[in-house]
């Protein structure tokens, strides 16, 4: 199943252009609207998901590097380990590895996450989360990637119902 690391490749590259072209385009100019409830707007993270640890004095730049380096090196053998009819696991694996990857290069070069899509989630009562924290292409991959591992693995179980 290591011939799905194609999929990854192009999480990574994807990921890397559109936060290159970012940074290009959008550098000390205010959100561009693109369609309703959608920015593009540059921010950079220097924490995790929401943030998370972002003022934390810069050792979480390592820790969080690291983590994604061990991170990929488990998805990678487990991505290696799959039968071929896994296909759905095998995808999500594969853009989780992308998105840790393409946000790893980040937290390397440059210290710190470049993310530039901005979501206005009208629809939930809590101005909270009024705009969504910024993301970028490797966080999508990420999420997309999770919700497919539930989705197979969901499969999974009502096959394993089914037999039993």
């Amino acid at each position: 199943m290591a011939r799905w690391l194609w999929l990854s490749a192009l999480v990574v590259v994807s990921d890397q252009l559109t936060k290159w072209l970012v940074r290009d385009m959008l550098a000390g100019r205010p959100p561009v609207p693109v369609v309703a409830h959608v920015n593009l707007t540059l921010m950079y993270n220097k924490g995790a998901a929401f943030s998370f640890l972002a003022g934390a004095g810069g050792w979480q730049r390592w820790a969080f590097a690291g983590f994604a380096v061990v991170m990929t090196i488990v998805l990678v053998m487990w991505l290696a380990r799959l039968r071929a009819h896994e296909r759905l696991m095998a995808a999500g694996i594969a853009l989780i590895i992308g998105g840790a990857v393409g946000n790893l290069i980040d937290r390397v070069l440059i210290g710190k996450v470049v993310d530039f899509i901005q979501v206005y989630l009208t629809f939930i009562p809590l101005r909270m989360f009024n705009p969504w924290p910024a993301f970028n292409v490797a966080d999508s991959a990420i999420t997309i990637g999770v919700v497919l591992l539930l989705l197979a693995s969901l499969r999974a179980d009502a096959k394993t119902k089914q037999t039993a």
